[in-house]
């Protein structure tokens, strides 16, 4: 194994960890989808209109990041040393 690999696969295993430990701190959707069909309830309130700014939104785009950069890494990892030998 070159250098570049090892720090690849520890960059790897980095970006594994943060999403995992991200996912676990989102809280669970499937609860607040099933009240708002029972009772019709609509996200036209402040809370609504901010959803952006709230703590879970930030949680999802870091996740969201970190999958794609987990993603591209992985592509990186596994097609460059076709290219290198």
């Amino acid at each position: 194994m070159s250098t570049w690999e090892i720090v690849a696969g520890i960059l790897l295993l980095i970006c594994c960890a943060l999403t995992i430990v991200i996912c676990l701190c989102q809280d669970s959707k499937a609860q607040d989808s099933m009240t708002s069909a029972i009772t019709g309830a609509s996200t036209d309130s402040f809370y609504g209109k901010n959803e952006g700014r709230t703590r879970e939104a930030k949680l999802i785009k870091i996740t969201r990041n970190l999958t794609i950069v987990f993603f591209v890494l992985t592509l990186v990892v596994n097609i460059v040393p076709m290219f290198i030998n």
